[in-house]
């Protein structure tokens, strides 16, 4: 009898194969106390020299097979297993403590890792804890003697399933044999998705159960296109799926076409789909869907891959390649949205009880105005390679965006003495997450020039449901007519007043919500590359003048979340 595992669509794609069981050997150790601190000192360093050896062979092999920018990943875990705070922090757990090299090992990485898993509101940096937890993994390996799986020897076509797969796993994966991967863990964000996708493997992630729902040697059918597994198929469920890969690998062809065409609606109305990106590496993928737009360059890695605050010239360096790499095209650039349980080691915050409510992003940044004033000015230095825009995150109130406006335009003013107009053609804008500047959207209106809406947090403050808590999970509803109603009228305030209405949220990708929010006009549309000829290709069969007459429909008969997705769904059809 076949079994269903459901997770999250990470990769595009169908692939049926024999499941391959990935099992990392028991690493398990115990703690002991001991007294020759220099050999456990020199144990630790000849095992973070060894991974460093085997990351650099590892990159070596998967040069054939990957682009420089996913190369560069490698580059990312070499420099964790080198850092020098990170291996003192160990040597002096060791000296201390008196404990034995695993456990120095395990204690520093594991806080370290832990620090960046509570960063909820900040998906990119929160799943950089797989990195952290990969490479310490490799290195314990070495201390205890036992042998990582070599995923490089597979010779048959199989589904790779595994608690969690990391980026080295993903680089020795031969796309000839690897079909799929599905994982209890991750999100569309961790590098293993980013990597599945650039080998064009089909990936379910975050499934929660399916090394132990699936057996090794199982045939498996993966669904990357909905996000489950259907272990031990029978025949008809088989043939449906053969039919499903083939149709999609069309589909895939059909779409490679749209890379240089209009994002454009089936009656002629003209869209801006953009891509999220969340350092100057992502830009690689901007370019090859044909991106109309950056919509929303999240900041916070300048600041969290640095041991010290970055420098004006650094962060103009980092905004400038991402503005010129668009070629004229806009950039939405958001301010750092940094501090919460997103802390920086080398800038004390106050511990909170909430921090998605507290002491972050703009907060910080009007209160602390050298550090905000630094990344103005790079950014107004960068506006001349491109058409760059600034938005501030987690604005509350009118009061918040006219201190911000007032701070840019001072080093604005003091930056044009030496070069005369320099960020005068920079827009300002806001992102809508906070359901009290959803509400005064009108007022707003009138002040900024664009709206982008962050339907991640507006979703959860509207609900007051962490959407990194899964006991609330169910409270996660884009398509609640309460929320529809809040996105709409933040829409209609923007027109109002003549300015642009754009999202950059997950909500913003997601095909069920296409044609509501195009039934509402939102201008701009911003998502993960990956998604964006799909999004382009389904745009072009919706006419808005429908889409408007769903909106009404949905917005006078619906009263739930269900409801909604059963009305567009029918309208799809």
């Amino acid at each position: 009898m076949s079994t269903k595992v459901k997770g999250i669509a990470a990769s595009d794609g169908i692939g049926i194969a024999k499941a391959y069981l990935l099992v990392t050997p028991d690493l398990s150790f115990k703690k002991t106390s001991i007294t020759d601190t220099d050999t456990e000192i020199s144990r630790v360093h000849q095992a973070l020299s060894v991974s460093v050896e085997d990351l650099k062979a590892i990159q070596d092999n998967a040069k054939g097979s990957l682009d420089e920018d996913t190369l560069a990943i490698f580059d990312a875990h070499i420099a964790i297993l080198s850092d020098p705070e990170m291996i003192k922090q160990i040597d002096q757990e060791i000296n201390d403590k008196k404990v034995n090299a695993e456990q120095a090992l395990t204690k520093v990485t594991t806080d370290f890792a832990n620090t960046l898993a509570a960063m909820t509101d900040n998906q990119y940096m929160q799943e950089r804890a797989a990195d952290v937890k990969d490479v310490s993994k490799r290195v314990l390996s070495h201390l205890l003697g036992k042998k990582l799986p070599d995923l490089a020897a597979i010779d048959s076509p199989v589904i790779i399933v595994a608690h969690e797969v990391t980026p080295s796993d993903t680089s020795q994966m031969n796309k000839k044999f690897i079909k799929g991967m599905i994982t209890d863990l991750g999100g569309r964000t961790s590098h293993s998705a980013i990597m599945s996708r650039t080998l064009g493997i089909p990936a379910v992630v975050g499934a929660g159960e399916a090394t132990q729902k699936i057996k090794n040697g199982e045939v498996v059918i993966l669904d990357g296109l909905n996000g489950e597994a259907i272990s031990n198929p029978n025949e008809t469920e088989t043939k449906h799926y053969q039919q499903l890969a083939q149709s999609f690998e069309q589909q895939r062809a059909e779409w490679a076409k749209l890379v240089d065409a209009p994002s454009i609606s089936a009656d002629g109305k003209e869209f801006e789909i953009a891509s999220n990106i969340g350092t100057p590496a992502d830009m690689d993928d901007v370019v090859k869907v044909g991106s109309d737009a950056v919509g929303l360059f999240r900041t916070e890695f300048l600041y969290m891959d640095s041991s010290s605050l970055p420098t004006e010239d650094d962060q103009f360096e980092a905004y400038k390649q991402v503005t010129e790499a668009m070629n004229g095209k806009p950039v939405v650039i958001r301010t750092m949205d940094i501090g919460g349980d997103k802390p920086l080691n080398y800038l004390p915050l106050p511990e909170e009880m909430n921090p998605f409510l507290g002491y972050r992003a703009i907060r910080i940044s009007l209160d602390r105005q050298s550090i905000f004033r630094t990344q103005l000015r790079a950014l107004i230095r960068a506006s001349k390679f491109g058409q760059l825009r600034i938005m501030f995150p987690m604005i509350a109130t009118l009061d918040e965006f006219r201190k911000a406006k007032a701070i840019f335009t001072e080093e604005k003013k003091k930056l044009q003495v030496d070069d005369p107009g320099i960020g005068d053609d920079i827009k300002l804008g806001i992102m809508i997450e906070i359901p009290a500047a959803a509400i005064f959207a009108e007022a707003f209106a009138k002040e900024v020039d664009f709206f982008s809406i962050g339907t991640n947090d507006l979703i959860q403050y509207s609900f007051a449901a962490d959407r990194g808590n899964e006991s609330v999970s169910y409270l996660y509803q884009p398509y609640n007519p309460a929320l529809l109603k809040l996105i709409k009228h933040v829409i209609d305030a923007a027109h109002q007043e003549g300015k642009i209405a754009a999202m950059c949220g997950e909500m913003a990708g997601d095909a069920v919500a296409l044609p509501l929010l195009m039934g509402m006009g939102l201008d701009e549309y911003s998502m993960s590359s990956s998604s964006v000829l799909r999004t382009r290709s389904t745009m072009k069969t919706l006419n808005t003048e429908k889409c408007a007459e769903l909106v009404n429909h949905v917005l006078k008969h619906a009263l739930t979340n269900e409801d909604t997705e059963k009305m567009v769904k029918q309208f799809l059809k």
